[in-house]
């Protein structure tokens, strides 16, 4: 008797799947802060907002796992966004701005929670600065503190978005009508509209110096 037998494989993230993308503009002051938090074995691509090869010559200069890309003008969030994670190669990428840092165990307690969750489109560590927090939910039961486990969210700020490109078809990430501020929300509002999943990951912590955007 012949038995079929269906095997459901679950994707997480490890180091292995994940880069990094960056969009600049003349952000020299807090970019080498940002990417020294990361871990030197991640790719790290750079959308820089301007034709300043400088900028690029020197960056790549001192980070060997950077690549920068000039733009040539400033396009703006959402285009130079796309850019960056089109050039990504791999199955996750994770959108930060230069104005935040990582902490020590970021990235492996983003790990640990897409391997909990299985299925998700966008995750973020929560602000360190409570504050300002980096999400929206019309959900008033959450009461947070740091155990609490991932819990779903209706957006993250653009600030700090880690996306499952296979969630996204045809590459349907940015709208490039939005210049500035509202690409995240409009992103956020199609990947629900969608069915997607959206989490806070509480363990997780990023700092930005920049407060909410």
């Amino acid at each position: 008797k012949n038995v079929s037998i269906s095997i459901h494989y679950t994707m997480s993230i490890s180091r292995q799947n994940l880069s990094i993308v960056i969009v600049t503009l003349k952000s020299q002051k807090v970019i080498n802060e940002c990417i020294k938090s990361i871990s030197r074995d991640l790719p790290i691509i750079v959308v820089e907002n301007s034709a300043d090869s400088g900028f690029k010559n020197n960056l790549e200069k001192t980070f060997k796992n950077v690549k920068c890309i000039l733009s040539g003008k400033n396009l703006g969030m959402g285009p130079a966004n796309n850019i960056g994670i089109k050039l990504a190669t791999t199955d996750y990428v994770y959108i930060l701005n230069p104005d935040t840092t990582l902490e020590s165990n970021t990235l492996d307690e983003l790990f640990l929670a897409s391997e909990k969750l299985g299925d998700f489109s966008i995750l973020s560590p929560i602000c360190s600065d409570k504050n300002f927090p980096n999400y929206g939910t019309s959900d008033k039961k959450i009461t947070l503190t740091e155990k609490n486990p991932p819990f779903a969210v209706d957006y993250v700020d653009g600030f700090s978005m880690l996306l499952n490109k296979s969630k996204f078809k045809n590459e349907n990430y940015f709208d490039e009508n939005f210049f500035m501020y509202l690409e995240n929300n409009d992103l956020c509002k199609k990947v629900t509209n969608e069915g997607g999943n959206i989490f806070i990951i509480p363990s997780s912590k990023i700092n930005h110096s920049g407060g909410k955007t």
